[in-house]
């Protein structure tokens, strides 16, 4: 049989086409981190925010509450965590919070802080995964907490809730966790630093909706 440059190009053609049918292309997930930050001589990979859609970054925002200023109110419904500043604004983080049937609500204070704090699952968790370590220590790339934890206790008694970094920043704006509240790690850092020992806080359903509708009852201000 003679071979001819246009049976072998039409030949190539057929066995790449044969091995693109073996092999179908798969979309690649968007890369939640991009290089690496250095915070209290540990290092850690940085979220890349590029990827994160804008409204779960952090930022300044117009708030009306009667909360004091620098309580800590979070809308689980829709998934943002408010630092109440002065002139009617707050600060607003995007945040994960408790999936179906670990969602909790009600008030406590931030009476313990941890700087890249050790993680040991609660008995109930290891009983769902047994698979879980006993505990993680403090900067480990394995560890759920991240860079910070700050705990949340409730009339001296731990509730066993924290707001705390995460491994997995694509869960930022889900009902992703057993309870706590999850945030950029870049931000833990953040609200770490702006919220001392007894920092006031309410976990509510939702209360974004309730701002907006006191903020319009007062004055037409923009949300961002």
């Amino acid at each position: 049989m003679m071979w001819t440059r246009r049976s072998l190009l039409f030949g190539g053609l057929v066995s790449v086409g044969a091995v693109a049918l073996q092999k179908p292309v798969v979309a690649a997930a968007p890369s939640y981190f991009a290089g690496t930050s250095t915070d209290n001589g540990v290092a850690f990979r940085s979220t890349n925010f590029a990827k994160i859609e804008k409204k779960w970054h952090r930022q300044v925002v117009k708030y009306f509450s009667d909360e004091p200023i620098g309580t800590v109110v979070v809308d689980t419904t829709h998934h943002f965590l408010y630092l109440i500043m002065e002139n009617k604004t707050a600060i607003r983080y995007g945040v994960g919070v408790g999936r179906e049937g670990f969602k909790w609500y009600g008030r406590a204070t931030i009476d313990r802080k941890a700087l890249w704090p050790r993680w040991t699952p609660p008995p109930e968790m290891r009983n769902r995964h047994p698979e879980l370590p006993e505990s993680v220590d403090g900067g480990s790339p394995s560890n759920p907490l991240g860079p910070r934890a700050m705990y949340l206790l409730r009339d001296g008694v731990d509730t066993g809730y924290r707001f705390h970094g995460t491994l997995e920043p694509g869960s930022i704006g889900r009902d992703a966790s057993s309870g706590c509240i999850r945030m950029f790690n870049e931000d833990a850092i953040d609200l770490y630093q702006r919220c001392p020992i007894g920092t006031a806080v309410q976990v509510l359903p939702h209360i974004a909706d309730q701002a907006q509708n006191a903020a319009q009852a007062r004055q037409p201000l923009s949300a961002e």
